[in-house]
C-alpha cells in the first residue's frame, strides 16, 4: 500500500488525480506511475473514516502519505509508577505502560536541574534497578540517601506506601498543582519557628526556595487552570516544520519539533489534521489544542479526539490576547527549526556534492556546476523594477559576489531578465577584454575549473578578482520557459556558448531548459532540486529587499516633488546638505534656508510638505 486517503466524494477525489497527467504535480505523477490499483472501503461517518485512516497509516506506513519525523530526540521526565518503588529518571524513545511522563524538554540537563531541586522536598528514588538491589543486599544506601535526596526505601527507611505517596506528590507538582505544596511548607515552617525548632524551620525555608527555583525554570504564560498544546507550522514547497509547546497549569512544560517531507500537496489545515491524528494516536490529549489553521474535517476530528480523551476537547485558532502571542512565539520557533534543518542539510559536503552532480545529470552538463548564478526580478505593477543576482559556489552562498540591478526598460519580467543578463555578461566580456584574455580558451578545465583558473582578471588596485570576472557554469532564472528563453537569447547575442541556462518555475518547482516543450522533472526528494530551490529563494529574497529599499526611497523623495518651484537640482542640493530625507524632515525652516538657492518661502513649503502641515499664509503669498 503506497497511499491512504479519505474523501466524502470518491469520484471528485479520483478526478483530481486522473486528470491531465502533464498538469499534475510531480509528486502526484510519481505516485500515479507507481500505483497498480485503487481499493476503497465505505464507512458510516467521518469519525470512522478518520479512525480507519489513522490505523492504516500506522499499519502500512505508506510512502506517499505525509510523514512526521522528529527533528531531534527529545527527553522526557518519567516516573515509573508501575514499579513497587517508583523511580524518577530521564527517558527517550517509545513510551511505556505504567509510567507517567512530563515534557518533552529541550535538553536532558534541564530535567536533571529540575529533579535535583525537587529531590529536597520529594526524595524519590532515582537509582537504577542494579544499584537499588545492591543497596538492599548490603544494608547501606547510596550517597543520595546519606545527603537526604533519597528517602532510601532500599534499606527500609520508608515503607513502600510512604515512598509511593512521595512519588505521587512529585507527579502532582510536575503536573502543575504547585500551590498546595508551597503553602503546606510555609505553614510547617511557621509552626516550627513558633515552637523554636529553628533548624527545621531553616530546612523548610530552603525547601520552599528550591520549589520556587524549580517553578522559575518554567515560563508562566497563561492562567493557572490552562492546559493546552500550542501547534504552529513553517513550510516551503518541499518541507514543513512543526513545533508544539506543552502548556500545563499555565506554564510551558516543554516543547517538541518535527520535520515533514511534503510528499503530497497539502494545505496548512490538512497538515494540521494529519499531525493531530499521528500525534494524539498514543499521546495524552489536553483539554484545548491551539492550531494555526482549521482542519477540513474539524467537527469529526474534535469528536474523535474527545472520544479518545474521554471528555470534551476544544480545537481553536487564537485570534487575540495571550494565546495569540504564544502562537506567534511558537511560529517563530517553527521557522527557526526549518531554517536550522535547511542549514544542516546545506552544510553537509557529501550532500552538496550529490546535489551538484544531480543537477549536472538532469541538465546534461559536462561537469558539475560549481558556480551557479540566479537572477530574479521584483516590482509592483511595473514600478521600481529591480533585479538581483546571487551566487552559489560549491553549493554555498557567496554573498560578496551578490549584485543588484535597477532595470531601465520595464517591459515585463521577460524583457527585464533579458536586460539583466545582457548587462551582466557585457561587463564580463569588457573585463576579460581589458586583460587581453577575451579569446582565451575558457573550456580548458585544466587551466580554469569552473571559470576560476589562472586567467581570471585581477584588479591591479585591489589585488582582487574584478566584479564580473567569474563566469558561471549555470545561470538559473526565476520563471518558466519564457524567462529561460530570454536569458539564452541574451547569451547567444553576446556569443557566449559555454554557460548553461535553466528556469525554475515556482508553481510546480519545474526546471525548464531553453527551447524545450516539456520541463525537466527532478524527484521531490532530490538534493539537486533542493539546491536549486535554495538558490532561487535567495535570489527572490535579495531582489525583494532591494525593491523595498528603492520604493521606500522613492516614496520619501516624492514628498519633495509636491513643493512648488523645487526642481531636481535643488532637491539634490537639499539631500546632499542634510544627508537624508529623515534629517531634512527634522530640520527647521531657518536651517533649510542655509542651503544655497533656498529662500524663506520655499523653506517653509518644504517643512509643510515633509511634516504634513499647511504652509503659513505668509509663506503662501510670498
Amino acid at each position: 500500500m503506497i497511499y491512504v486517503g479519505k474523501a466524502k466524494s470518491l469520484r471528485q477525489r479520483l478526478n483530481s488525480y486522473f486528470a491531465d497527467f502533464a498538469g499534475l504535480h510531480p509528486r502526484t505523477q510519481t505516485m500515479l506511475t507507481t500505483a497498480a490499483s485503487v481499493d476503497w472501503t465505505v464507512v458510516g461517518t467521518e469519525v470512522e473514516a478518520l479512525q480507519l485512516e489513522y490505523s492504516w497509516i500506522k499499519e502500512f506506513d505508506p510512502r506517499f502519505n505525509v510523514k512526521y519525523r522528529d527533528d531531534k530526540s527529545y527527553p522526557y521526565l518519567a516516573v515509573t509508577m508501575g514499579e513497587d518503588f517508583p523511580r524518577v529518571q530521564v527517558m527517550r524513545g517509545a513510551k511505556r505502560k505504567g509510567t507517567r511522563y512530563f515534557g518533552p524538554y529541550s535538553h536532558a540537563w534541564a530535567i536533571r536541574e529540575t529533579v535535583d531541586l525537587l529531590l529536597r522536598v520529594f526524595p524519590v528514588r532515582t537509582c537504577s534497578a542494579g544499584v537499588f538491589k545492591r543497596a538492599g543486599q548490603i544494608g547501606r544506601p547510596c550517597l543520595l540517601g546519606y545527603i537526604d535526596k533519597c528517602s532510601a526505601p532500599c534499606v527500609g527507611r520508608v515503607t513502600p506506601e510512604e515512598h509511593r505517596a512521595l512519588a505521587e506528590d512529585f507527579c502532582d507538582f510536575m503536573a502543575g498543582n504547585t500551590g498546595r505544596f508551597i503553602k503546606r511548607l510555609e505553614r510547617e515552617m511557621r509552626d516550627a519557628a513558633a515552637v523554636e525548632e529553628y533548624e527545621r524551620a531553616a530546612r523548610l525555608r530552603d525547601d520552599i526556595q528550591a520549589l520556587q527555583r524549580a517553578l522559575e525554570k518554567q515560563t508562566v504564560v497563561l492562567g493557572d487552570d490552562t492546559d493546552c498544546d500550542v501547534i504552529a507550522l513553517a513550510e516551503d514547497p518541499l518541507e514543513a516544520a512543526v513545533q508544539v509547546f506543552y502548556v500545563r497549569g499555565g506554564r510551558i512544560r516543554g516543547q517538541r519539533g518535527w520535520v515533514v517531507d511534503k510528499v503530497e500537496e497539502a494545505a496548512p489545515g490538512e497538515l494540521v489534521e494529519q499531525f493531530l491524528l499521528q500525534m494524539y494516536g498514543e499521546a495524552t490529549i489536553p483539554r484545548e489544542i491551539l492550531v494555526p489553521a482549521r482542519p477540513p474535517d474539524e467537527t469529526a476530528l474534535i469528536e474523535l479526539l474527545s472520544e479518545q480523551r474521554g471528555s470534551r476537547v476544544d480545537l481553536r485558532v487564537p485570534q487575540r490576547g495571550d494565546k495569540k502571542s504564544l502562537m506567534e512565539t511558537v511560529e517563530r520557533n517553527a521557522k527557526e527549526s526549518l531554517a536550522q534543518h535547511k542549514l544542516r542539510r546545506a552544510s553537509d559536503l557529501t550532500t552538496r556534492s550529490r546535489a551538484l552532480q544531480e543537477i549536472a545529470d538532469a541538465l546534461d552538463l559536462d561537469q558539475a556546476p560549481l558556480r551557479i548564478e540566479c537572477y530574479d526580478v521584483s516590482h509592483i505593477q511595473g514600478e521600481n523594477v529591480v533585479a538581483s543576482m546571487v551566487v552559489f559556489e560549491d553549493g554555498l552562498a557567496r554573498k560578496s559576489e551578490y549584485r543588484r540591478f535597477s532595470i531601465r526598460t520595464a517591459d515585463g519580467d521577460v524583457a527585464s531578465i533579458y536586460e539583466v543578463i545582457c548587462r551582466r555578461f557585457k561587463r564580463y566580456l569588457e573585463e576579460r577584454a581589458e586583460t587581453g584574455e577575451l579569446d582565451a580558451d575558457v573550456d580548458d578545465a585544466g587551466e580554469r575549473e569552473a571559470g576560476h583558473g589562472a586567467g581570471t582578471p585581477i584588479d591591479p588596485e585591489t589585488g582582487r578578482p574584478r566584479k564580473f570576472a567569474y563566469p558561471p557554469n549555470l545561470v538559473v532564472v526565476d520563471g518558466g520557459p519564457a524567462q529561460a528563453a530570454a536569458a539564452q537569447r541574451a547569451l547567444d547575442e553576446l556569443g557566449i556558448d559555454d554557460v548553461a541556462v535553466c528556469g525554475l518555475a515556482k508553481r510546480l518547482e519545474e526546471v525548464w531548459l531553453p527551447g524545450d516543450d516539456q520541463p525537466v522533472i527532478l524527484p521531490r526528494s532530490s538534493e539537486g532540486l533542493y539546491l536549486l530551490q535554495r538558490v532561487r529563494d535567495e535570489a527572490h529574497r535579495f531582489a525583494i529587499t532591494y525593491h523595498r529599499t528603492k520604493r521606500s526611497k522613492s516614496l520619501k523623495e516624492s514628498a519633495l516633488d509636491q513643493v512648488p518651484g523645487l526642481g531636481p537640482a535643488r532637491r539634490q542640493a537639499l539631500l546632499r546638505h542634510f544627508g537624508s530625507v529623515k534629517r531634512l524632515r527634522e530640520a527647521s525652516a531657518e536651517e533649510i534656508r542655509e542651503v544655497p538657492g533656498i529662500g524663506r518661502a520655499t523653506a517653509e513649503a518644504i517643512v509643510a510638505a515633509l511634516r504634513g502641515e499647511s504652509p503659513s499664509p505668509a509663506g503662501q503669498g510670498s
